[in-house]
């Protein structure tokens, strides 16, 4: 049976890189990809957790479930702010993206 510990070293490991990815990256595809290896660094923690926790209940996996749904709509509306300001703006770097600035 594989350690708890291990799950968590995996999952700080992949928050981490996401983290990177968000801070570092200009592209805006590149820091939802960012956001999106965060969600799924929380979703190895909730089942990890679920697993080695009480097994008869389904916490865990509902929340995880949870998660995955939020991160389906946030690519979803994500990308549709991308093509949208890639149709107007002719770029996706986020440095250059003020669109609300007066």
């Amino acid at each position: 049976m594989i350690p708890l510990s291990w799950f968590l070293i995996l999952a700080a490991g992949l928050f981490s890189i996401g983290l990177f990815g968000v801070l570092a990256r200009r592209n805006a595809v590149a820091i939802l990809l960012g956001v999106e290896l965060m969600l799924n660094a929380v979703n190895i923690n909730l089942v990890a957790f679920w697993r080695y926790g009480d097994i008869l209940l389904m916490t865990g996996q509902v929340f995880a479930i949870i998660v995955f749904a939020v991160a389906a709509a946030e690519v979803a509306v994500g990308l549709a702010l991308v093509i949208s300001v890639y149709r107007r703006r002719s770029t996706v770097v986020a440095e250059e993206l003020d669109l609300l600035k007066w």
